[in-house]
């Protein structure tokens, strides 16, 4: 696809209103730290109770982190102040310099959402996808401005994590790619910039140690428990991968796992206990049991 690579979008100082679509674990994690940031943010989803739980997050998590005295003397209600809720994605997206989508990964569902914010969206606004596994190229090709595109991966959980995984793909402006390096800076983070491939960097590389360590316990080589603990005392690994796997979600693991599999190969098969403990509503944190058990 030829693209005009003209791109006058937003200059990175200016990058003040964002709009987050998808208020999940994800989403609400990247309003938070914009918010925390001095950004205005829109935080859209289509399930109003989806809003509300994601508010409720935030709030706990304000509280949690000002108590902490991490909130550098700001106080958590004027963090609060700058997260609107919206249901309505015209609404949300209107006057907004760069829109972060997180919603699941699924990529038609994106490739109709990354259609309509595109006619929606301020002319030369940056359309920003969370997701850790699809091409990006994939769902920009789905918009008239594929050059405006990017990939702007963030870590669960989004407040104490330090990385952002910036994705370019081949017609990505270049403006756009210093802009989500800047606005990264901006909110504390630290970014690595890699070409748009299956699986990236990050989930590539994640997702071969988790898939290979749910096939330990599956042969029966090592408890979970000293799976984690082999990572963690052997390799310097602040969570070892199945617990890790568990604050991701299974369900969302094996999503990833399946993706790759399709575009890379056996490496990536999902185990069959992966795919059982799925099927039985084990996902991890969420559910309250995955590979290790959690108290409500």
């Amino acid at each position: 696809m030829t693209t005009d690579r003209s791109h006058r979008g937003t200059e990175p100082a200016s990058i003040r209103q964002i709009a987050v679509l998808g208020a999940g674990t994800m989403g609400s994690g990247i309003a938070l730290v914009a918010a925390i940031a001095e950004r205005e943010v829109s935080l859209f989803d289509i399930d109003a109770a989806s809003l509300d739980s994601a508010i409720e997050r935030i709030e706990d998590r304000l509280g949690r982190l000002h108590a902490q005295g991490r909130l550098a003397g700001v106080a958590p209600a004027a963090v609060q102040s700058r997260i609107r809720k919206d249901s309505d994605l015209r609404g949300a997206v209107r006057g907004a310099e760069l829109v972060i989508e997180a919603i699941p990964e699924h990529l038609e569902t994106k490739r109709v959402l990354f259609r309509e914010i595109d006619r929606m969206a301020s002319p030369g606004a940056i359309l920003a996808t969370n997701t850790s596994s699809i091409r990006i190229a994939q769902i920009a090709e789905a918009t008239a401005h594929p050059e405006r595109v990017i990939g702007l991966h963030f870590f669960n959980p989004v407040w104490r994590m330090k990385l952002v995984e910036i994705v370019c793909t081949d017609c990505v402006a270049p403006d756009v790619v210093r802009a989500m390096q800047q606005f990264a800076d901006a909110l504390n983070k630290e970014s690595i910039v890699v070409r748009d491939a299956p699986g990236f960097a990050t989930s590539r590389l994640g997702v071969a140690l988790g898939c290979e360590a749910i096939r330990l316990l599956e042969q029966g080589i090592a408890s979970a428990a000293d799976i984690d603990r082999a990572m963690e005392l052997g390799y310097g690994h602040p969570m070892g991968p199945l617990r890790l796997t568990d604050l991701i979600g299974l369900d969302v693991r094996l999503a990833i796992m399946e993706q790759l599999h399709a575009e890379l190969g056996a490496m990536f098969r999902p185990p069959e206990l992966l795919r059982r403990m799925v099927e039985e509503g084990k996902l991890g944190r969420k559910s309250g049991e995955g590979f290790y058990r959690y108290d409500s």
